[in-house]
């Protein structure tokens, strides 16, 4: 028997690539668990589902950097609170100090839906009874016909996960001119924040304001203290985008209305756009 529960949770992350650099991604999970009845004539409770499973996904991957352990590019060190890292990749050397929990280490030399679901499955089947003899997870991105981009950052003000400093999302953007979608407005944002990482102004430090990691010159610079610690990155400028702004959804999308405003005082722009899967915000100037 087979019990199926499809778009159980979305996982928001990043993950390290050597020709992309650091990615922001957003998967949907579809999970199967095969086995027997147990003596309730079920194979699992779908409520125990949604709260063994989806929380089990949300501490192991949400909202974290996923780090290819196998990969020879990459290199961590354990340092009293903050677990430090350092990735070589064609876009240039990506390195981190962060409590060890905003980090995924995966058992894998590349990051994909597979290893990560791999991953999961190897962490989450002993949660189970044992009726439940094996745990399928299938990671998909949204299917989209419009134009999105990838992009990281972190919100230090927040008190849950999203204080640390490298998650991120694959988000859908639809921007609106005079009540009309405009692809070349779509397209042009698309690929400006593709593979971004976004840092708000109020971040970004001088290179000898960094403790645990060191910076080259094209480099930017970013720290803060949150609740859960203290979080240094150190990313090519190339790599970057930085903002006069927090960057929550909510101004990212202010923040574009504001700029394509800027150019063309004559229009009205309506920009949506997403964080993830379904949710975001609209920004209307």
């Amino acid at each position: 028997m087979i019990l199926f529960v499809n778009s159980l949770t979305v996982i928001d992350f990043s993950y390290l690539d050597l020709k992309r650099g650091m990615v922001g991604e957003s998967y949907i999970v579809d999970t199967e668990l095969h086995g027997s009845l147990d003596d309730t004539a079920m194979v699992f409770d779908f409520a125990k589902v949604k709260k063994v499973i989806k929380q089990a996904i949300d501490q192991l991957v949400d909202h974290k950097l996923a780090l290819p352990a196998l990969c020879p590019a990459l290199t961590t060190t354990v340092q009293a609170a903050n677990t430090l890292v350092r990735y070589q990749s064609q876009r240039g050397v990506i390195s981190l100090a962060s409590p060890a929990e905003a980090f995924a280490l995966i058992p894998s030399q590349q990051i994909n839906e597979q290893s990560v679901a791999d991953y999961l499955e190897q962490q989450i089947k002993p949660l189970l009874p044992a009726n439940v003899e094996r745990l399928k997870l299938t990671l998909r991105p949204e299917a989209s016909t419009g134009f999105y981009y990838h992009y990281s950052h972190g919100l230090k003000k927040h008190d849950g996960n999203c204080q640390r400093i490298a998650h991120g999302h694959r988000s859908t953007i639809q921007i609106y001119v005079d009540g009309m979608l405009s692809p070349r407005l779509n397209k042009l944002w698309s690929e400006r924040w593709q593979d971004r990482y976004l840092g708000s102004a109020v971040d970004r430090v001088d290179s000898t304001a960094l403790q645990h990691i060191s910076s080259e010159a094209d480099d930017y610079c970013f720290r803060y203290q949150a609740s859960q610690g203290w979080f240094e990155l150190v990313m090519p400028k190339s790599h970057c985008d930085i903002v006069p702004c927090d960057t929550t959804v909510e101004c990212l999308a202010e923040y574009i209305a504001g700029e394509l405003k800027g150019l063309d005082q004559s229009k009205t722009y309506k920009v949506v756009a997403y964080e993830g899967v379904a949710k975001g915000a609209i920004a209307q100037l």
